[in-house]
């Protein structure tokens, strides 16, 4: 029964120590990555948006 304790321990301290080494980015730098995923998604929801568009006025024309 001892040994699970030591190796809960022993992950919990390994798992610090690497979180340790972490190098976190600045608040600046994740505010600007926000802001790449934010307008990257609109680009690409009006991108889709235009495409659906299309393909309704393409099949309506069809049928």
């Amino acid at each position: 029964m001892n040994k699970p304790v030591q190796f809960i321990v022993s992950f919990v301290k390994e798992s610090y120590a690497e979180l340790r080494k972490v190098v976190w980015p600045s608040r600046a730098d994740v505010v600007s990555s926000v802001k790449v995923v934010i307008v990257s998604t609109v680009i690409i929801a009006v991108a889709l948006g235009l495409v659906d568009v299309l393909l309704l006025f393409g099949i309506r024309a069809i049928f």
